[in-house]
């Protein structure tokens, strides 16, 4: 699995025109779904991004998780972070799970991510077109590989 983690002031995902969720200060995870990710990849980054010190303390610091502030979470699929650019200038997606295999392990993560945190984890519709909109705190973006642990 690959991620790309915004600290946001606010985001939300807007669907035919309406807002479907929205969140305020937490985290907007972009999550995309390999053909070989398992519900380890899934444990292994909802237990890592929710524990990540990335909000600033009474000093500034970036000490402080998402469980420390008790901030909220906002996750979209997103199967383009699979992309390959390294042949042509159209990428491939080939990396990328299908849907069969992928909403089972959207929905763990979202689960792994519920256990992890207190507020409720929002989400946008898997493989919907969504418009996303967000202020990114910081600014501060994070990208996760599950498969390099990094």
């Amino acid at each position: 699995m690959r991620v790309v983690i915004q600290r946001v002031k606010k985001a939300s995902v807007t669907i035919d025109g309406k807002i479907f969720s929205e969140i305020e200060k937490g985290l907007l995870v972009f999550l995309g779904i390999e053909a070989e990710d398992t519900t380890e990849d899934a444990e292994w980054l909802a237990g890592k991004i929710s524990k990540m010190r990335i909000f600033p303390d009474e000093n500034d610091a970036m000490n402080l998780s998402l469980q420390d502030i008790v901030g909220e979470c906002l996750v979209v699929s997103q199967f383009t972070l699979h992309a390959s650019t390294k042949k042509g200038n159209r990428p491939s997606f080939i990396k990328a799970a299908r849907p069969d295999y992928a909403i089972p392990l959207y929905e763990n993560f979202i689960s792994q991510m519920q256990n992890e945190i207190s507020a409720t984890v929002k989400t946008g519709i898997f493989g919907a077109m969504m418009d996303i909109s967000l202020v990114n705190d910081g600014p501060v973006t994070i990208i996760m590989d599950s498969k390099n642990r990094e």
